[in-house]
């Protein structure tokens, strides 16, 4: 008897499938896309209707072989990607490879919001076929990309160098950053004062209350004679308490996770990457082994825009809190949250698929990082259906005079939601406002003694850089980019060296600020927040059947090509005028950017190849020791490697050296380990004897001495079981990365 065959991404996927599934379905992977644009050209005939030309990806003719296989001899096909635009597009070039197979067979398209047995029976029991205008709108969404990629990247090559990529959406998101970079050095700090009192009523405790009011108006405290002038009056009268206002404040739960709310929480609270976030979401949907139980998906699909929950998902919990918190901790009705008029709608928000699956019940089967976050999930999904928490605020006037000060403190009197997730929020409280403990025992028109009269020295501060949480923050806010696109497009505008994450902080490379610059000087209308939103809203148009792919694309191209036509390279080439005169043709230099960042050459470049670093370039990179073949100053320098120091002379002199990192070789105990770079750009380490020594690892060396052998620094490991962790590779003996320090050793020959 024939199978029907189930088609996923991955193989993990495959295997939680399965489990649920009967012997009459095969699961198979395709390990993610199988078709893609070509490398090596634009593959979009841009004359004919914008239709792109994919080929197969290296590696992936294998896949669909056996694909192909498996169909032929199936008696249906079901194919499961991921329930987005991006899975559809997955499942319709599966769904092209295996025409042929197919061919008078059922081809279905199932989606699996969650990986259990009632969401997948629930899957199965509604299959639809391929949608092609969500194909259309993801196909449109590549295309875009691609045409804005290929056209405007080799602008950047020729006025800044060869190998920038400029990206629709990635562009923008560098624009908000660099924009944000410009804020703050364009902002200029005022010192301003506030004034805070003790006042205390005999019989009962202090008050610290702020100074509010100056004859009825809000004091402005520019500098130091101003607080001083306003002391010296305060402290010369006498003070009493003209008002005291209590009143309930209610805080709700906020709406369970939506991918942007779950990698902004993740962030904060876990110092997660968003890539990292969604690399464990991911797996947290797929399915975790949970032993005899086998392998269990843990949450529904973690890319979403929607705060909807299903009736009986809502039911579950509301039981579940009613039970386990009691009657007083659930409203009387299940809370609905608002959607965005943006958003799609098209899944439920981030939820556990089975409260049974507590944190503590599935910790002993999960890595470090994937309870962390799956914890952050299930506490946010129960705490969204919970009583909102209540609290008293009372307002405490204190008057002499002229001078009004006030104090303000909150008690709560139930702590609601918050018995299970605090959101650290203070929604209650006015920014200005300070909280403070209010003494019992104070009364309408009770006098108070001015214990102590302090002046408070403030400078204004510049809006803050952006951390990835506020990126995203932002980026969803203006409507730019998609659930799925958050995580890359972060990645990428700090892959290509445009921005820098310093501190939790973006900081804009000079790179990334002159790349913007250009960008937004010469293409302004199409790398801005307004209209990459509008592109965004019309992607969902073809995806809803109001709009065409080619309307679409031909709405997009036209005014495209019009304005990078415009634009003149020429007046756009990024090259500075000095003073200073090259000393081979006496010409003058220029400043000019390089692949590695600005340097000085002559401008009767190519007559005349003289180039040097920048002067205060030059003094940074210098370092303090000589060359032992020619005695000139030794200088740090950069290759498509890394970086490496160099002779100063160079090219009469071509003395260079890796920078090592004081560990020994693991393997030889002759050589130092150095950090090394593949042409793909990812760090590994190896020897400095090499060829004559072949150690290599992709795993960082720590300063670290091993508590066991004592023989050996240790190195910093990470396995998606057992997450980061510390191992010795003298006796393979594995610790935790918390591990107490040691004094390193020095582990020399």
């Amino acid at each position: 008897m024939s199978k029907s065959l189930i088609i996923v991404e991955s193989p993990s996927k495959a295997r939680t499938i399965s489990k649920y599934l009967g012997r009459q379905f095969a699961v198979e992977a395709s390990v993610g896309h199988i078709k893609n644009l070509p490398s090596k050209d634009l593959g979009v005939d841009v004359e004919d209707g914008f239709e792109p030309r994919y080929v197969t990806i290296r590696g992936k003719a294998k896949v669909i072989k056996d694909l192909q296989k498996r169909a032929a001899a199936a008696e249906s096909v079901y194919i499961a990607t991921d329930p987005d635009r991006e899975g559809e597009a997955i499942a319709w070039h599966i769904a092209k490879e295996l025409e042929k197979q197919t061919a008078g067979k059922n081809v279905y398209r199932v989606l699996f919001n969650e990986i259990t047995r009632s969401g997948i029976a629930e899957a199965m029991a509604a299959p639809r076929h391929i949608d092609e205008r969500l194909v259309r709108a993801q196909q449109a969404r590549r295309v875009m990309d691609r045409i804005v990629g290929y056209k405007v990247s080799p602008f950047l090559w020729k006025t800044i160098y060869k190998g920038l990529s400029a990206g629709r959406v990635q562009s923008v998101a560098l624009r908000l950053v660099c924009e944000r970079e410009k804020e703050i050095a364009d902002f200029t700090v005022e010192e301003y004062w506030t004034i805070t009192g003790e006042f205390q009523k005999p019989e009962a405790g202090t008050l610290h209350a702020k100074l509010v009011k100056v004859a009825g108006e809000t004091p402005t405290i520019p500098d130091e004679a101003t607080a001083q002038e306003l002391l010296d009056r305060i402290r010369a009268r006498e003070y009493a308490i003209t008002d005291i206002q209590s009143k309930e404040i209610n805080r709700s739960p906020g709406p369970p996770f939506i991918t942007s709310s779950l990698q902004q929480e993740a962030s904060n609270r876990l110092r997660f990457t968003t890539k990292r976030t969604m690399r464990i979401a991911q797996q947290l949907y797929e399915g975790v082994d949970l032993g005899e139980e086998g392998a269990v998906g843990l949450v529904t699909y973690m890319r979403t825009d929607s705060t909807r929950i299903s009736n009986e998902a809502t039911q579950l919990v509301r039981d579940m809190i009613g039970e386990q918190y009691g009657k007083e901790f659930l409203p009387d009705s299940p809370r609905t949250f608002k959607v965005k008029a943006s958003a799609q709608d098209a899944h439920e928000a981030i939820r556990p698929t089975s409260l049974e699956y507590t944190p503590q019940r599935v910790r002993p089967h999960l890595s470090p990082e994937q309870y962390a976050l799956y914890e952050l999930i299930w506490k946010r999904f129960v705490a969204s259906q919970m009583a909102a928490a209540r609290m008293l605020q009372k307002t405490v006037i204190v008057e002499g005079g002229e001078f009004q000060f006030k104090g303000v403190g909150s008690l709560y009197t139930f702590r609601g939601f918050l018995q299970v997730y605090d959101d650290f929020a203070s929604e209650t409280q006015e920014e200005d406002e300070e909280e403070s403990i209010i003494p019992e025992g104070l009364a309408s028109g009770d006098a108070v003694l001015a214990r102590q009269i302090d002046p408070h020295q403030h400078f204004t501060k510049p809006p803050p850089r952006f951390t990835e949480s506020s990126l995203v923050k932002e980026l969803e806010a203006n409507g730019v980019g998609r659930p799925s696109t958050y995580a890359l497009i972060v990645s990428t505008i700090q892959d290509r060296g445009y921005v820098e994450l310093t501190n939790r902080r973006f900081h804009a490379t000079t790179l990334g600020m002159d790349v913007s610059r250009l960008l937004t000087t010469h293409f302004d209308r199409l790398f801005n927040v307004a209209f990459t939103s509008r592109m965004e809203e019309e992607l969902d148009t073809i995806a809803s059947g109001e709009v065409t792919y080619l309307k679409v694309m031909n709405d997009f191209y036209g005014p495209f090509m019009e304005l990078l036509n415009s634009v003149s390279v020429d007046d756009a080439r990024l090259q500075e005028d000095t003073d200073e005169i090259c000393e081979k043709c006496q010409q003058p230099m220029i400043i000019r950017w390089g692949r590695n960042g600005k340097f000085l050459a002559c401008s009767g470049y190519p007559e005349c190849k003289n180039a040097k670093p920048l002067p205060g370039d030059a003094e940074r990179m210098r370092i303090d020791e000589k060359c032992p073949d020619c005695a000139h100053d030794l200088v740090l320098k950069q290759s498509r490697y890394g970086k490496f120091i160099g002779c100063s002379n160079y090219p009469e002199c071509k003395f260079t050296r890796p920078i090592t990192l004081g560990f020994a070789c693991p393997k030889c105990k002759d050589g130092e380990v150095v950090q090394r770079m593949t042409k793909t750009k990812r760090t590994f380490y190896g020897c400095t004897r090499y060829p004559d020594c072949d150690f290599t690892s992709w795993d960082r060396p720590v300063p670290q001495a091993c508590p066991s052998c004592k023989n050996s620094y240790l190195l910093a490991k990470y396995t998606q079981k057992k997450g980061e962790f510390l191992k010795c590779p003298e006796c393979k003996e594995e610790f935790s990365k918390d591990l107490d320090p040691l004094d390193p050793m020095q582990v020399a020959a």
